[in-house]
């Protein structure tokens, strides 16, 4: 979903974009953001709108704010807003009626204080606010070298300017509680501004900064995500899934939040499932579980003498057996009541080009002949366009030397028969039987 700037054009397909880099008005291309399907319904006569917005800021960080001055606010208005201390500047993401339900969803009282919105962002405003920006990035390099410097464990990750350029604050993760009071006063002397420390955990962290995940979509947390639930490795070991920290683990170095959300829906499906630590007592040894498939409703078992013959049950037959050997009942075997694959797969090897012979890839590999012997086939099929009388490759390659000793050897270089003749490249192996030189 993008705004209306940054849709593809009509002939190329190339998108337009609308060069706001990352600061886009409209609010559709943005992170975390909310479609406001009441901007076309008129309110009812007599009702005033409501007097609080909800205003973004850098990297989805939004909060809500009153609108004490009854501006005429819409979605995209660069507003200037209350901070501590001096001001900030934002970008209207939301106004109207949806707000109380953005209010009511993240549990905030709608008639309590708020900080207010001062007035819409002058054109001074904006440019001290794209200054800050675009100094984010050469501070956050320096910070890092800082913090290095002090032996700190601790990773800076992002650093964010106030709108007015008064203040900056320093996100940043870690194991442990670190002392960074010495930290300070060295961003304080570097920087000369105001600092403030924001510790994040590692899950904020991807959230702010962003990213592709291994599904090849964006990350969840900085689409649409907002609360984050703990992940157990529990949840992956009801799935079914390995439990491989590679594969399971996120851009934030934690599990994934996506482990959760399947998660209702298999626990619905094992509760049908005996305890998977039962074992089957038959007259021929007791059975263990080795595997089980949820949605298909099968159990793999096997004999403890015999581990690597699995037989496949269904959860019905199962409880049966269970049911018997509460009993003190015992069953003959498993197989008695296994499921027999029947359906064979057919070896039908069809030939993908579609021709019937042998390909050339389907032809056994020919011995590979000497140099020599090519040539000397080469020369002699060469030697054939020369007259009728030649001889032809189909004879034995012996009549073919013996023929060529008995011929004269040509001297005249002017001859176009000069240039037919066959390079010796070798020696002859016997030197008796070579022809004498005139």
């Amino acid at each position: 979903m993008a705004c209306n700037n940054c849709s593809t054009g009509t002939q190329d397909g190339v998108p337009k974009g609308c060069n706001n880099n990352g600061s886009c008005g409209t609010g559709s291309c943005n992170k975390l953001t909310v479609f406001d399907w009441l901007s076309n319904m008129s309110l009812p006569q007599g009702q005033e709108p409501f007097d609080c917005v909800e205003v973004r800021f850098k990297n989805g960080r939004k909060d809500f704010y009153r609108n004490t001055e009854k501006l005429t606010l819409s979605i995209g208005d660069i507003v200037a807003t209350e901070a501590s201390p001096g001001h900030d500047v934002g970008i209207v993401s939301l106004a109207g009626e949806l707000v109380k339900i953005q209010m009511k969803k993240k549990n905030v009282d709608k008639d309590g204080e708020l900080p207010k919105i001062y007035r819409k962002a002058s054109q001074k405003d904006i440019d001290i606010w794209s200054d800050a920006r675009n100094r984010e990035e050469p501070v956050r390099m320096r910070a890092r070298e800082i913090a290095i410097s002090l032996n700190l464990e601790m990773k800076i990750s992002d650093v964010e300017f106030q709108g007015d350029a008064s203040k900056a604050t320093f996100y940043y993760t870690a194991n442990d509680r670190v002392d960074f009071r010495q930290l300070i006063k060295d961003f304080a002397r570097e920087f000369s501004i105001r600092i403030e420390m924001k510790q994040v955990g590692f899950r904020q962290e991807a959230a702010r900064l962003g990213g592709i995940g291994s599904c090849g979509r964006e990350l969840c947390c900085s689409t649409w995500l907002t609360d984050f639930r703990s992940v157990n490795t529990s949840a992956a070991r009801y799935q079914q899934l390995s439990l491989n920290p590679q594969k399971l683990a996120g851009q934030c170095g934690k599990l994934k939040c996506c482990l959760n959300y399947e998660l209702d829906t298999y626990l619905d499906a094992l509760k049908e499932f005996p305890d998977l630590d039962t074992k089957l007592y038959t007259e021929k040894g007791n059975a263990n579980c080795q595997k089980v498939d949820i949605f298909k409703e099968l159990m793999w078992f096997s004999y403890e003498n015999q581990p690597a013959h699995w037989h496949v049950l269904s959860v019905a037959k199962v409880k049966e057996i269970l049911a018997l050997n509460k009993q003190h009942k015992k069953i003959a075997a498993i197989e008695d009541f296994a499921i027999e694959d029947t359906k064979e797969i057919e070896k039908n090897f069809q030939n993908a080009v579609g021709q019937d012979s042998l390909t050339r890839f389907d032809r056994p590999k020919s011995k590979s002949k000497s140099r020599s012997k090519n040539s000397r086939n080469q020369n002699s099929g060469k030697g054939q366009s020369q007259g009728k009388n030649t001889p032809t490759l189909e004879k034995n390659p012996n009549q073919v030397k013996n023929q060529n000793q008995d011929k004269p050897k040509n001297t005249d270089k002017n001859q176009n028969t000069k240039s037919n003749k066959p390079k010796k490249k070798r020696k002859p192996t016997n030197p008796k039987n070579a022809p004498k030189k005139d």
